[in-house]
Formats: structure tokens, sequence, C-alpha cells
């Protein structure tokens, strides 16, 4: 039997043990801390940090490793190593460049590190049924390479789809490429990853190389590759929100009609995607992919298309920094339709000033939840929209999930970044710049359409609110950081 000698005794030890755990999490809050001021982005949210770090190490150490500890310095490594800050030189070498749009968008061009390419044909492509028919023909059309990356690939019908005809293009001797991210496509079974891989297609998770961020490292569930990016030869590319899934056909029952948009760009433009992706696959697998261009790149059509790819890994919120720009220099209209809408103060500021200058602007967003704390903080941003006379839309045919801002009659984009701090800061992201006329035609009656299927929100509605709702969505908007 146990005296009260042994039950003291384990007592110690128990208390020893707890004293270390203790220890071992104060030294690591001290390193969080250093880290933080070393590499603080802004005052208020370093403070926050330090003060809760200093107070409450349990449990913000663990929530520091997820939210504030960012991970990504070998990636900047690699890109600067390995062909981004080349992509300029590229581009004259092949006589592609369209420095007359540079000089007028000088922003973007520097956020991009490529100028504007000339030669491009774009077609924009509405909603899934018109994206994955294009995606597909031009997969079943490629004869050398096929770069395919997406935030989600799920097992199922058009899942199914994408993978027999990568695993056709494989078996023909294709080079393909299947770069997915861990937390979007968290239930891809294994089965779907050895099919593709036994015919020939090379798969990898985004996180497949960093055993912290895919085994200690909550971080992975913060910093996400976010884009969707298909290439074929190197000369036609989609880009846009659609992931894939049948939820993205309007296939799924709860959701209904999915509001999406892709574009197709055929000429060199292509090649600039193709140069984010090998960065991509690089820093997930280690491996190097051909980056020479051919001596001479096929032009498809008239437009300059520029080509931004944006994340973790940026020196300065570099994407952040390119819409603030483009809403500075709005003088006649601002449209922005996002399925998130959880800006940061700077891109508040920057819209408030727009509407004092006598722009159009108006944001579009879904009137239905798709994740209920980002819903709820998006419409506290909204409603201090309303607030400052902008005009806010919601979209009540189905879910709204495009990514598209048209700015005047000057510029137009089409990407994956919502407009949130997670995509202008946390996520890894996509976005194309479109000036020709003729794309910001399109965009133009793509837009007026949808706002045809949306209802405006009014300051009636925002002050008959029920009280707790209303509480809800000022909670949810202080975590808009981290969202």
């Amino acid at each position: 039997m146990f005296g009260i000698d042994d039950i003291l005794s384990a007592l110690v030890a128990d208390l020893h043990l707890v004293a270390l755990i203790m220890g071992a999490i104060y030294l690591l809050a001290i390193v969080c801390a250093i880290r933080e001021i070393l590499n603080s982005r802004t005052s208020q949210g370093s403070i926050a940090w330090l003060l809760s770090l200093i107070l409450l190490p349990i449990p913000t150490v663990l929530l520091y490793l997820i939210f504030g500890w960012k991970l990504f310095d070998d990636y900047a490594t690699d890109r600067m190593q390995n062909g981004r800050a080349d992509r300029p030189l590229r581009a004259r070498d092949l006589a592609l460049i369209d420095r007359e749009t540079d000089a007028k968008w000088p922003v973007q061009v520097a956020v991009s590190e490529l100028p504007f390419l000339k030669g491009n044909e774009v077609e924009l492509l509405i909603d899934g049924k018109a994206t994955f028919e294009s995606i597909f023909a031009g997969i079943d059309a490629a004869e050398t390479y096929l770069l395919v990356q997406f935030y989600i690939v799920r097992d199922d019908r058009l899942g199914q789809e994408l993978a027999e005809r990568l695993i056709a293009k494989a078996k023909s001797g294709v080079a393909v490429y299947l770069l997915y991210d861990d937390i979007g496509s968290t239930g891809m079974p294994r089965r779907f990853r050895r099919e593709l891989r036994e015919a020939g297609v090379k798969v990898a998770g985004f996180n497949h190389r960093h055993k912290f961020l895919r085994f200690y490292g909550p971080t992975r569930i913060n910093y996400r590759n976010h884009r969707k990016i298909v290439v074929a030869d190197g000369t036609h590319a989609w880009v846009g929100g659609h992931n894939v899934g049948v939820e993205y056909l309007g296939e799924n029952p709860r959701v209904g009609h999915w509001r999406d948009t892709h574009v197709r760009v055929s000429g060199p433009a292509a090649l600039g995607c193709a140069l984010l992706f090998r960065e991509d696959w690089e820093w997930a697998t280690g491996e190097l992919l051909p980056n020479a261009p051919p001596k001479q790149l096929e032009t498809f059509g008239e437009e300059s298309v520029l080509v931004m790819g944006s994340g973790p890994a940026d020196k300065l919120e570099e994407c952040a920094i390119a819409f603030t720009d483009l809403i500075g220099r709005a003088r006649e209209r601002l449209w922005i339709v996002s399925p998130y809408f959880v800006p940061d103060t700077d891109i508040r500021t920057a819209l408030f000033a727009a509407r004092l200058r006598g722009v159009d602007v108006r944001i579009m967003l879904p009137d239905n939840p798709d994740h209920a704390l980002v819903w709820l903080a998006s419409m506290a941003h909204a409603d201090a929209m309303v607030e400052h006379d902008i005009s806010v839309y919601r979209y009540t045919d189905g879910f709204l999930h495009q990514k598209v801002v048209l700015m005047d009659d000057r510029i137009a984009t089409v990407g994956s970044v919502n407009f949130d701090n997670r995509s202008f800061a946390i996520n890894f992201e996509i976005t194309l710049w479109f000036t020709h006329p003729d794309t910001i035609e399109a965009v133009e009656k793509m837009l007026l359409a949808d706002f045809e299927a949306c209802r405006e929100v009014g300051r009636a509605e925002i002050e008959s609110r029920p009280l707790p709702l209303y509480v809800a969505t000022q909670a949810a908007r202080l975590l808009s950081p981290v969202l």
C-alpha cells in the first residue's frame, strides 16, 4: 500500500514536471515575443501579441505559433534565387513587354516583379460549367506539360473527372504536375493520390516536405496556398475563384447556384502563371522544374496582362499595397466583388476617401453565409461601408464566390484574392490584371448582370438588426486580422 511519504514523493515529482513544462512555455513565450518585436508590421497588432504573451503565455504561445509565426523565409530565398527577379528581363528579351501600360501602373508592376505582357487572348468564364469545360478542353489538348494547382480538390464526380483526364495525359507522355493545399484538400483520400501517381502524375501537397508545418506546427492551419492555376504547354492558363468540387458546378443542393468567375489567358502571360507554379512546386517538393521560356512565344491576341503573385513570403504586404493604390486612383467607379469582406484599416480608409471624392463605390457580397464567423465579421465591415455612403449589395441567387474588381474604364482584376487580411497578407494568392477595353467591357457587362440579382443594403436594415446579432458581428470584427 502507498503511504503518505509515497504520495508526497509522487506529488513533488509531478510538481517538478509541471515546473519544467511551465518554464519551457515561458521560454517559448520570450522567443515568440522577441520574434514579434523583430518582425513587427503594425504596432497595434504587436502590442496585443506582446501583452498576451506576457500576461497569458498559456494559451497565447500556441495561438502565436498558429497565427503569428510566419515560416516562409526559405520560400522568399528560393524565389530570389530561381527567377522571380529575372522575369522582366525574360519579357524584355522576348520583346513582349508593354512599357506604355507599365508606366501607367508602376505599383502593380513593382509588386508583381513582372511587367504587363502583350499578345494575349482573354476569355471571361462565368460559373463552373463554362470554366471546367474550358479547362478540360485545355487539358485534353496539351502536348508537352500540364501544371494544375487548386486550393481544394475533392474526390467527387468533378475531382474524378479531373483525375481521369490527367491520368490519360500522363499515360500519353505529357508531363503532369498536380499541387494542392493540405488544409483546403484535407478530405482527399490517399487512394486518390495513389492512383494519380501510379499513372505517372506527379502529386504534392503544398507542405509536402516541410515536416514542421505538417506534423508539429499547427501553423499550416493558418498559412495556405489559395491559388487556382492551370497551365497547358506554357501558352494557355486558367486562373480564378473555382476549386475542384461539384459545389462549384452548383450541384450541392444545400448551397444551390454557385456564382464564380474564372478567366482563360492564351499567350505570353501564361508563362507568368507557370513561373508562379514553379516557385510553389519547388518549395513544396524541393524539385526544380524547367524555367527557360521558349525562344519565341506564340501570340493569340492584342491584350496586355499582368500576373501578380502574392503571399506571406513577401517582405511587405504587397497585395494590400497594390489594391490600396488601385482604390486611391479611382475617379469614377470602383466595383468590388468578394465572398469575404474583412478589410484592414488602410483599405477601409482608402474606400472612404474614394467615396468622398465622388467615386461610385459598390461592394457586392453574398447574402448567405459560407463560414459563419467570417460572414459575421464581413457584415460588421459592410455596415460601416453603408454608414459612409458606400453602396453594399447582397447577391441573392445562390452563393457568391467570385473575386473581381473593376476600376473606372481603366483596369479590372480576376483572381483568387478575397478582400480580407487573409488574402492580402496570409495566403498565397494570384491576381490577373487587365487593361484592354474588350475585357473591361466584358467585366462590366458581367457585373451589371450580377447587380440585377442583388438587393441593396440600406441603413434601415442595419438599424433594425436584433441586438444579439449586432453584438455577434462586432465581436467577430475583432478577429478580423486572422479571419
